[in-house]
């Protein structure tokens, strides 16, 4: 969830590529035009942790084997950092080595839960909540079963088609005459 990297953000796109997601895949999604200007404060605000971490010769950040012999500079370039980083160092369990992680994403599920609380919402929350939500809304504002399908990187366009009967209400946005006459 929070394995997004600083060079996976491109501003001038207005897409955030997420790597190895649900079914190891790689999926590009819409950045938020609302968004941006928090996420470019957020992230020069973890800007220093990055220098921090050099100036304390910390190991870089966690890459894959494969990714860290192609590239082996790449653990402490600024664009490889996480965009979430964690604020406390922690060892890797598996190689044992004390570095900065990203943020887990049980902190999130737990912020969308207080939210869910103290907005006094009746209905079970959830991070993947918020996917079939984003997929809902467009539907119904009137974008096509193939775009959402693209959208959510699903392999077949049956799985997306389960939105259809979760938006319910029309979603081809046909106003009955009687809602027309004034």
């Amino acid at each position: 969830m929070f394995k997004i990297r600083i060079k996976d953000i491109d501003f001038e796109r207005d897409r955030v590529t997420v790597r190895f997601g649900k079914g190891g895949k790689d999926r590009e999604f819409i950045l938020p035009e609302s968004i941006k200007s928090d996420l470019k404060a957020h992230i020069e605000i973890s800007r220093p942790l990055c220098y921090q971490d050099r100036a304390n010769d910390v190991p870089g950040v966690e890459m894959t084997v494969a990714l860290e012999r192609k590239y082996p500079k790449a653990v402490k370039e600024w664009g490889w950092q996480w965009v979430f980083p964690s604020i406390m160092l922690s060892r890797d369990p598996l190689t044992g080595i004390i570095r900065r992680h990203h943020v887990h994403s049980t902190n999130l599920q737990r912020q969308i839960k207080k939210a869910e609380f103290s907005d006094g919402i009746t209905k079970r929350v959830t991070v993947h909540t918020l996917r079939h939500s984003f997929a809902t809304h467009l539907l119904k504002t009137g974008y096509d079963i193939r775009t959402i399908h693209k959208l959510l990187g699903h392999s077949s366009i049956r799985t997306a088609m389960i939105y259809t009967h979760v938006a319910g209400k029309n979603l081809i946005g046909v106003k009955s005459p009687l809602d027309i006459i004034a």
